[in-house]
């Protein structure tokens, strides 16, 4: 069912309010609910979606302050039928990360905890250690995310000595294996030496020390130890001996024993802050603690209906084999026996989600909880420390309000050549990386021994905010990509030219600028010819130095890799008959102009559009 938006809310239109609820089935599926712009802003699911859905709008009914600010807003319902609570509970995950609603989004991407990634969706998988967990590939898996991110850099490293697997991203060689190959560390995968079966057999032990099923491998690998022994193989076993022994070492570093325990269980608990919640998930495997997984989520929702959410999306991609018989939560989940459903059909066994009161797993229940609170302790000084640096800032410049984002900016070049731009990004006084953006300078004027950094700076502001000119219905203040503060990266100049163009745009009335110098680290307002009053070590201003550093540092990792990138090309430019997209398509297919260098004639006329004669012209530009 599809509706179009509605000016009033449904609650100041009680006919139109009852017409929407009488629509609504009592059958299992997901509720869509849209304010008056048409977004989308909150997403749920139900066995029985008439009941759920009228609760919202029931005066009797006690709804949590960030529901009922929800409420408020709704224009339109929608919904969608499903056979299944379990098709429901699958859809609605989809959908919330389809579509990020305001009002849905609990858990926070924020880049605190590492995942594991394998990407099963190469042939030779790799297997790495990452902040940003991107389902774009939906073979790729995900493991975490881990709370102690030094522990999981020696398991993976240990992991890699135990089993021979790829050690890099790309080949160091063209034709020959590195030394990897040679010290048995890996099969050759650059060179195709292992095949992709054989190989993926490899990483499916691997996977399984992240499932927590590291006894499990254990026994599958003493009973290869011993089938190779008989068959007289003694390299083979030995091979296998020592992948055991590194297995119980991984053991001893990694695990500590619970008592009286042998069921598989997963135990989880939060501490709730003023801002944010920090949720704690203990995996327990045969008596012993295997993982300990850490979440944030947002505090505006009920413990109960955090930990729902925390669970239904960590099991969301889980494996069966990963799916405890039992769930530990420190809280009544408001929807548990639905969960427990869900995962008792994906594992076909008995799953039980229990909130023990007594005896022993009420004690794991406890200690989880306290892991949680020091966790929130420790962010909490970290968050205090922020704070008052925001608070500080805030007072210098004379702000209405603590400023949630700020962004800063420096361009990069040598003598004019390469120039790039970089934006960063802090929110709430932390780098917030997904945020951060580069711009390569188009400006005709900016070329090898005439930099414009005016121009530069000009340029960037101009296509950072293009998009609020050219639809003026998109809102500003209030919106989560529109900033609190613009630090620019210089002196007067700089800022007066950012000023200037920002007063083209008409959007310097809503948009707060400063820059900051080198020299002597002065805040410079614009229309001021003096700097701020202000003293370099106090804590609004080494905020906006750390700002200031990472927007260089970011800037001129950038230029390097452009003008690697062009001291690449300017070699083939030389050749004749050698046009930049076909240097673009020889650099993709060798990696690297000394593997360009040591290629022969055949092996550069396999590459698209490089015909022979073309071909032994590169060959003998290197080699006559």
């Amino acid at each position: 069912m599809t509706g179009s938006a509605h000016t009033l809310t449904l609650l100041r239109d009680p006919q139109l309010l009852a017409s929407r609820l009488g629509e609504i089935p009592p059958e299992p599926g997901v509720y869509l609910m849209r304010d008056g712009s048409d977004r989308i802003i909150y997403i749920g699911k139900s066995r029985k979606l008439r009941s759920r859905v009228r609760s919202y709008f029931r005066e009797s009914q006690r709804l949590s302050e960030r529901i009922a600010t929800m409420v408020k807003q709704v224009t339109e319902i929608e919904f969608i039928v499903t056979d299944t609570e379990a098709e429901a509970l699958a859809l609605e995950a989809n959908l919330i990360k389809q579509h990020q609603p305001y009002f849905n989004v609990l858990l926070k991407d924020d880049k605190k905890y590492p995942y594991v990634c394998i990407t099963w969706s190469e042939d030779y998988p790799r297997i790495f250690i990452t902040r940003k967990r991107q389902l774009g590939k939906a073979k790729d898996k995900y493991y975490g995310p881990y709370t102690d991110s030094r522990l999981l850099r020696e398991v993976l490293h240990l992991c890699k000595r135990i089993f021979p697997l790829r050690q890099r991203r790309q080949p160091l060689f063209k034709e020959r294996p590195c030394l990897n190959y040679d010290l048995g560390r890996c099969l050759g995968v650059c060179q195709k030496l292992v095949s992709p079966e054989e190989y993926r057999q490899i990483v499916q032990k691997v996977v399984m020390v992240f499932q927590g099923r590291t006894q499990e491998l254990m026994q599958i690998l003493t009973a290869q130890m011993q089938q190779a022994a008989e068959n007289l193989d003694f390299e083979v076993a030995a091979k296998i001996r020592d992948r055991i022994a590194g297995l119980n070492s991984l053991n001893a570093e990694q695990k500590v024993s619970l008592p009286d325990d042998t069921v598989s269980r997963d135990a989880i608990a939060l501490a709730v802050g003023a801002e944010h919640t920090y949720i704690q998930l203990f995996q327990i495997r045969a008596g012993k603690l295997v993982g300990r997984l850490g979440f944030v989520a947002n505090s505006h929702a009920e413990p109960g209906a955090i930990l729902q959410r925390v669970l239904e999306e960590h099991y969301q991609t889980a494996d069966a084999v990963e799916i405890p018989t039992e769930i530990l939560v420190q809280h009544e989940l408001p929807q548990g026996e639905m969960l427990a459903e869900v995962l008792t059909q994906r594992k076909t066994r008995k799953v039980n989600i229990l909130s023990p009161q007594r005896q022993t797993k009420a004690e794991l229940i406890e200690m989880v909880e306290r892991n949680a609170e020091y966790e929130l302790q420790r962010m909490q000084k970290l968050s205090d420390r922020n704070q008052q640096s925001m608070e500080d800032l805030a007072t210098i410049l004379d702000l209405p309000e603590l400023p949630h984002r700020i962004e800063g900016y420096d361009i990069s070049h040598i003598q004019g050549s390469n120039a790039v731009a970089s934006q960063v990004v802090f929110i709430d006084g932390l780098p917030a990386k997904q945020y951060y953006r580069h711009y390569k300078i188009k400006n005709p004027t900016v070329t090898i021994g005439h930099s414009d950094d005016f121009a530069s700076l000009e340029e960037v502001i101009q296509r950072r905010f293009r998009k609020y000119v050219e639809d003026p219905q998109l809102q500003r203040l209030g919106n989560p990509d529109w900033p609190d503060l613009v630090m620019i990266d210089g002196g007067k100049g700089q800022l007066s030219s950012v000023v200037a163009v920002l007063q083209d745009m008409n959007l310097l009335d809503d948009l707060r600028v400063v820059s900051l110098a080198k020299k002597r680290e002065e805040i410079f307002l614009p229309g001021e010819s003096q700097p701020l009053t202000t003293d370099a070590e106090q804590p609004g201003v080494q905020l906006l130095r750390r700002l200031r550093d990472e927007a260089h540092r970011f800037a001129v990792s950038f230029h390097r890799q452009q003008r690697s990138q062009k001291l690449k090309r300017s070699r083939l430019d030389e050749i004749p008959g050698l046009g930049h997209h076909r240097q673009k398509q020889l650099l993709a297919h060798f990696r690297s102009l000394d593997y360009i260098r040591q290629a022969t004639p055949k092996q550069l006329a396999e590459v698209s559009g490089i015909g022979q004669r073309l071909a032994q012209e590169i060959y003998d530009y290197f080699h006559v």
